[in-house]
């Protein structure tokens, strides 16, 4: 089980890809992943629950998941 620690500097590198690169978030942990030599499956356990929320938005766009119906805000 990751500590606390590994999971903030996990998603701050995620969340700085992201706002430094401009890649989405699935694009962001998957290339940190090859880069560092991390399976994809065990970066799930490091992510902050969200950047889970924003990866699963951005795969629903894509139509790579099942959308989910929201209510309007």
């Amino acid at each position: 089980m990751p500590s606390k620690e590994e999971i903030r500097k996990f998603s701050e590198i995620i969340e700085n890809l992201v706002q430094e690169k401009g890649l989405e978030y699935l694009e962001a942990v998957v290339t940190h992943c090859e880069k560092i030599g991390f399976e994809v499956e065990l970066a799930a356990t490091l992510l902050t629950p969200p950047i889970k929320a924003k990866i699963s938005e951005e795969a629903q766009a894509m139509n790579l998941m099942k959308k989910v119906n929201q209510l309007p805000l």
